[in-house]
């Protein structure tokens, strides 16, 4: 296999250890890096350049079956795409594995019990590693693997137990741990837009740029909302309350929210999160979703063109959101006085709401300011949840 590839994946190719752990900043390359890793052992049996296992199953793991296609099956299937290599491979599309010549790479959710403690493989990969327990969940799968293990997450917590048991514990006492540092700048193929966008975290936040910027260790302090939790579904019976749209194209997704209610609480559900996609694409994919086309839908004022377009297409319930002064803070006091919901599917929405948080000053001191960073899908909920239960009141405060 011919590989384009960013240093990230010379790294981990030549490490010798047996778990390599990937600490890094947005958009590195370290899940590509990863997925490219694997497809050339499906194909070759080279997982490393001293390591090659002709013959056995590796794992690719998240904390929750739900987010596989999303993430990081998706980046896998990219790279089949780009070295055509589906007409090799034999595809089981309900049980998520993909095998070649004797090889198998299996996806599994770390939800799913019987997999996570029953079955045994040649090699592992955990996936947003951070969102596992250490007891319950990673060590349980590391006894279950002969060979090797591989880790990536974003460090936005230093007591997360990578770096408590791997990096400043084991890493010393069987020395069996390698560990990659990655950033921005190891991805060489980065555009120049989003390396900007990256960058602009300097003057944004130092802590954001600290974990999101360089892959080092850092402490999100002052975290916007703790009244929420992640669950399994939306209950049956749960109302349907609307769907928020914030657009985007080439830096930033669009975007769409599902909002619901049922005593009281509120269910948030990712519907889509995805860069590059037109107008036209927005309506073909509600569409293809079964929204209804005189749903609520409440979408960013700030693109009255597009608006138009969606509702030319059909979607009659289409609105814009409606700016006003301190609207972005009424929002979130809104949001706040509701326990939120967030279904284990809606992958970025979940990392929004772990990340969101107010500015500092140079001093420390928490402004009473957001940071405009990890936002996309809490701006569309922000939009529907504001229009939905403000209604009654006639308080349309959006922006």
């Amino acid at each position: 296999m011919n590989l384009k590839v960013t240093p990230v994946f010379t790294r981990s190719f030549h490490s010798r250890k047996r778990i390599v752990v990937h600490r890094g900043g947005s958009r590195s390359s370290k899940t590509y890096s990863l997925a490219q890793q694997f497809v050339l052992w499906l194909m070759t049996g080279q997982i490393t350049k001293d390591l090659h296992i002709p013959v056995g199953v590796a794992s690719i793991v998240r904390k929750y079956s739900k987010t596989l296609s999303k993430t990081v099956m998706r980046d896998f299937e990219m790279v089949l795409d780009d070295h055509k290599l589906w007409d090799r491979i034999k595809h089981n599309l309900t049980n998520k594995t993909y095998e070649y010549n004797g090889r198998m790479v299996e996806f599994i959710g770390a939800d799913d019990q019987q997999k996570l403690r029953g079955s045994r493989r040649n090699i592992l990969w955990c996936n947003e590693a951070n969102e596992l327990g250490y007891n319950t969940e990673f060590f349980q799968l590391l006894i279950r693997t002969e060979d090797k293990v591989f880790i990536d997450f974003n460090p936005d917590d230093e007591n997360v137990w990578i770096n408590t048991e791997l990096e400043q514990k084991r890493y010393f006492d069987k020395q069996d741990v390698d560990v990659i540092v990655s950033s921005y700048l190891d991805n060489t193929f980065l555009p120049a837009s989003l390396i900007d966008e990256i960058e602009y975290l300097k003057q944004t936040d130092e802590q954001f740029w600290v974990v999101y910027g360089t892959g080092q260790y850092g402490k999100l302090t002052g975290r916007i909302f703790s009244n929420w939790e992640v669950v399994d579904n939306v209950p049956d019976g749960a109302k349907l309350l609307g769907y928020g749209i914030d657009f985007g194209f080439t830096n930033d997704p669009s975007t769409i929210i599902a909002l619901y209610q049922q005593n009281g609480e509120l269910w948030a559900d990712e519907v889509l999160y995805s860069r590059g996609m037109t107008n036209s694409d927005l309506c073909n994919y509600m569409n293809k979703k079964g929204i209804d086309y005189y749903a609520n839908i409440v979408a960013d004022s700030a693109e009255p063109k597009s608006i138009e377009e969606i509702y030319r297409y059909g979607f009659k319930g289409v609105t814009a959101c409606v700016k006003g002064r301190d609207s972005i803070n009424i929002g979130i006091d809104l949001m706040k006085q509701y326990k939120i919901n967030i279904t284990c599917g809606s992958e970025n929405l979940i990392k929004e709401f772990k990340g969101y948080k107010w500015k500092q000053d140079k001093n420390g001191n928490t402004m009473n300011v957001p940071i405009d960073y990890l936002n996309h899908g809490i701006d569309a909920l922000r939009y529907v949840i504001t229009n939905c239960l403000t209604q009654a009141k006639g308080e349309y405060m959006i922006v």
